[in-house]
């Protein structure tokens, strides 16, 4: 059957007044059984229960928001006038082990679905099983690299055979929530801009057959691609949009328009701001050119979906990397995207911007005034008295005699340490293949340096004395989200390490994913930092509660837990040089603070900051 003629037969009921605003209808109270109605195509338009339907989305993923602020969120997102939530499925963190399935608390994404439906909102579901948005391996859990031979993202069987698994868990969990049965999602995505990656067909027909068997094939289905890559990632009987920047508008529609005559035009992703690497400048993009230019599209009655309308955080060690030109780049923890609605959820020009435009394209609809902002709060600076030097408090090693990644040992994030005993005195370079991604070297105790793949850096001259212990401390920065480079994202080291020549067997590996603090032997005895990696812990005191931005700087490289939430990385290098810390997280009485660095830290002190700092470069 044609989708673009499809007519799903179904009851139909829609009140007036969702269908004058473009949300959904309130689900019913007291077990009744909720209304269903009909999403599909009919020309060039999107139709409602027959009735036209401009998209208009903004893009928030559940995971970077604090459940406790996925309805400030969503509300604001209906005060800009959006009509429909768009939101990526993460499958690492709802699988983070074979077969161990988590949808509850943070992860409950049919109750942030169903807190869309009751802020008017209608949903774009974007399950994956790849996602990319500048997340760890694109959302593909990291257990799947502990096999060598696997092939993400390819008609593998090895991979085809979890990623199908996945989904239809996924399917019991919202494909209930779809409109056909009365709930707010309009529309799932197939894979995510596959024609960026590679030309398999049948690969992705695979995802979409496996999309359908979860359940989840009642409502538009649809691949998103660039225009130039629409051939190649497009399946024919299957709704295609397109993905742009700013200033791309009218070539990238002609594209779509060329392959898709006479079909709805929709972007699947308008890039309303951009993402942050270590070491380079805060992306801060022209909000008057881009209000502009959503304007032009809106004008064309042409759908759009914001990306993104609201950032977030990666938090913990979720972030992702890019590969561009050879060169390794790995993503801050903000996710603030100089979106509208800024990481923490405040309100910026361009949500106002955006809302003016907005709201000239939906004349007769009363678009409801934004929440009321949210509090922010200092923090007195205080001090981190107690330490925990690494070195004391490493875990049972495991014995091997050559190397291997973090994924064999059944690790997923984090940092590993490889140790060794150089058994003659040797003074030569030390040359680490396959290193991922960022490794410190000690001899005896004492930092001989630093390996940055960033930087090709694969290579450092050292000098040790007979029987000496050589540590090589590996912290995995962020997992290549994009191109098929992430196909070979395995952390920690994957190849042979030599000294003067000669390879180096005989290993201790010490496993870091620092998921679990509780087993460390803080103490208070010596007042001096310790020498090398180490936890510091402090306490400070609130009255009331708010969002606050820890200020990182003087502290290294790292990262931060807060009260046991894992807050995320930090880096002298910037731009990011606070981290997000949302009241949620936060208690009245005591709270407790944990940072580890990889450094001599210049203070023992911290403080909180009621604006965060995003767009300060920093030194080596």
């Amino acid at each position: 059957m044609n989708p673009f003629a499809l007519r799903l037969t179904v009851s139909m009921f829609v009140l007036c007044s969702a269908l004058a605003f473009g949300g959904t209808a309130a689900r019913p109270q007291g077990g009744l059984t909720p209304p269903a109605h009909h999403i599909g195509i009919e020309g060039d338009r999107f139709v409602l229960d027959g009735q036209p339907l401009q998209i208009i989305s903004g893009e928030m993923h559940y995971e970077r928001i604090p459940r406790e602020y996925w309805r400030d969120r969503l509300k604001k997102a209906r005060a800009m006038g959006l009509n429909t939530i768009s939101t990526y499925v993460f499958w690492n963190v709802h699988e983070p082990k074979p077969g161990a399935y988590d949808f509850s608390g943070q992860l409950d994404v049919a109750a942030f679905v169903r807190m869309a439906e009751e802020e008017g909102l209608y949903v774009i579901l974007r399950p994956g099983p790849y996602a990319c948005a500048e997340w760890d391996l694109g959302g593909l859990p990291a257990w799947l690299l502990a096999d060598p031979n696997i092939v993400l993202r390819s008609s593998d069987e090895k991979f085809l055979g979890p990623a199908e698994k996945y989904l239809k868990r996924l399917g019991r969990e919202l494909s209930s929530l779809q409109i056909t049965h009365g709930g707010p999602i309009i529309a799932v995505q197939i894979e995510n801009e596959y024609g960026s990656f590679g030309n398999d067909k049948e690969y992705v027909k695979r995802i979409l057959g496996a999309i359908k068997n979860a359940g989840l094939g009642e409502v538009l289905l649809y691949t998103a691609d660039g225009g130039d890559e629409l051939p190649a990632g497009t399946l024919p009987d299957v709704h295609a949009v397109v993905t742009f920047g700013p200033g791309d508008a009218k070539g990238e529609f002609a594209k779509l328009q060329k392959l898709r005559p006479g079909r709805p035009m929709m972007s699947g992703e308008y890039w309303d701001g951009w993402f942050d690497h270590w070491g380079e400048k805060h992306h801060d993009p022209d909000a008057a050119q881009q209000a502009q230019e959503v304007d032009w599209i809106l004008s064309q009655g042409y759908s759009i979906n914001l990306y993104m309308f609201h950032g977030g955080t990666s938090f913990g060690f979720m972030n992702g990397a890019n590969w561009d030109h050879d060169t390794y780049e790995p993503d801050v923890t903000s996710y603030d995207y100089d979106s509208p609605v800024s990481e923490s959820g405040a309100l910026t020009k361009k949500y106002f911007a955006f809302r003016d435009v907005v709201s000239k394209h939906r004349p007769g609809v009363k678009i409801p005034d934004p929440p009321v902002p949210l509090p922010v709060i200092e923090v007195p600076e205080f001090e981190l008295g107690e330490s925990a030097p690494l070195w004391s408090n490493l875990p049972k090693p495991i014995s091997i005699e050559k190397l291997r990644p973090m994924e064999t040992f059944g690790q997923s994030y984090g940092y590993i340490l490889y140790r060794t005993k150089v058994k003659d005195s040797v003074a030569g370079e030390l040359e680490i293949h396959e290193l991922r991604s960022y490794a410190r070297i000690f001899v005896n105790g004492k930092q001989a340096g630093t390996l940055d793949r960033r930087k090709k850096q694969d290579r450092l001259r050292i000098e040790a004395g007979a029987d000496s212990t050589l540590d090589i401390l590996v912290e995995g920065t962020g997992r290549i989200n994009f191109t098929t480079e992430l196909r070979s994202e395995r952390q920690g080291i994957g190849g042979a390490v030599s000294l003067g020549g000669q390879e180096l067997t005989g290993w201790q590996v010490y496993p870091l994913p620092m998921d679990e603090l509780a087993g460390l032997r803080f103490s208070k005895e010596n007042n001096d930092a310790p020498k090398g990696p180490a936890f510091y812990r402090g306490q400070f005191e609130l009255r009331d509660i708010a969002d606050t931005f820890l200020d990182t700087r003087g502290w290294g490289k790292g990262a931060v837990w807060v009260n046991g939430h894992a807050v995320g990385r930090f880096w002298n290098l910037g731009p990011q040089q606070t981290l997000y810390v949302p009241a949620p997280w936060l208690r009245t009485g005591i709270n407790e603070v944990v940072v580890f660095t990889q450094d001599q830290p210049k203070t023992r002190r911290i403080r909180g900051l009621r604006a965060p700092v995003l767009d300060q470069l920093g030194s080596e």
